[in-house]
């Protein structure tokens, strides 16, 4: 146990200093989107290039990786907005509470703490699960935002807004390309790889650092905004669901198929495991303020599950590994 948490402890080490540098101002809050903004168009994009490049192109195409965590995202957000669904919280609300029920944060923390704990083979599976959830996860819950009073077009208009977003975002496209250089075998010019690699090594920690400062400014936001808080029960379940229901629905799932004969390795189910039990992505908070959905929820459900996936993560890992 105490040699996982030497390798997750920097991780959410640095979670915790960007969330402590927004919170006490050392860091201004009109300065989170210019890091973000680094994270999303330069840096993440190159560490993603650089881990499909280098991925065989079987694992980015694993159909068991894509069927497994699918029909579990699927069910996390049916799951969740049924239960959720009450007079206090609509469609909106529900399907964005969804959203970070299903979505882990892949992004900026997934791969390189998984990488670190398993391998370098451990992103090519992560790496699918972030296409998955970015394309269809977020399509569809956005999609289902907008049933709250819309027209009989309402939905339609939604998923065709959250597609265009889709090939606005980088990181598929960084998927992509470092897929087909993969598959080509072709190298860029030493220079360009070079500067390439120094993004890909900033990504990293700048996008954990980042991590916290988002949850610190959300939590913040939200205050101002919001004269009365969440109640407790309208967001603590949802980061539950999270931290323990996906990844056990991912456990159990995956096994079944396994035994159904699905083309499945046991390496990737327990990274697909992992991968479930990091806590909810902290962009969703984005999306959600943009909807127009309570951010004050969603930022608190992040922000459970962010500080209480330091144990559970922990404990998954040790279970799994």
């Amino acid at each position: 146990m105490l040699h996982i948490f030497v390798i997750t402890f920097p991780f959410f080490a640095l979670v915790l200093c960007g969330y402590l540098a927004a919170r006490r101002r050392m860091l201004p809050i009109e300065a989170i989107p210019g890091l973000n903004g680094f994270v999303l168009f330069f840096a993440l994009p190159c560490m993603l290039y650089r881990f499909g490049a280098s991925t065989p192109i079987g694992q980015l195409l694993d159909v068991g990786v894509f069927a497994t965590w699918l029909l579990c995202a699927l069910i996390t957000v049916g799951f969740t907005v049924a239960v959720s669904l009450n007079k206090r919280i609509g469609w909106n609300d529900a399907a964005f509470g969804a959203l970070v029920a299903a979505f882990p944060n892949s992004g900026f923390m997934g791969v390189p703490l998984l990488v670190a704990i398993m391998g370098a083979a451990s992103a090519g599976p992560v790496i699918l699960t972030m296409v998955i959830d970015m394309i269809v996860t977020t399509s569809l819950c956005i999609a289902l935002s907008r049933l709250d009073g819309a027209d009989e077009h309402g939905a339609a208009k939604a998923l065709k807004k959250a597609l265009k977003g889709v090939l606005a975002n980088p990181m598929p496209w960084a998927i992509l390309l470092g897929a087909l250089v993969s598959v080509l075998g072709w190298q860029p010019p030493k220079p360009v790889a070079q500067t390439i690699g120094l993004l890909a090594d900033a990504a990293s920690p700048v996008a954990l650092f980042t991590i916290g400062a988002v949850l610190a400014r959300a939590q913040m936001l939200a205050r101002a905004g919001h004269a009365a808080a969440p109640v407790l029960r309208d967001y603590l379940p949802v980061a539950l669901f999270k931290l323990f229901l996906h990844p056990l629905l991912v456990l159990l799932i995956g096994a079944g198929l396994i035994r159904l004969g699905m083309p499945l390795s046991r390496f990737a189910l327990s990274v697909m495991v992992l991968t479930a039990a990091l806590p909810s992505a902290s962009n969703v908070s984005l999306l959600a303020e943009r909807f127009g959905a309570d951010n004050g929820r969603i930022a608190r459900i992040i922000l459970v599950s962010t500080a209480a996936a330091f144990v559970t993560f922990t404990l998954t890992v040790s279970l799994m590994v």
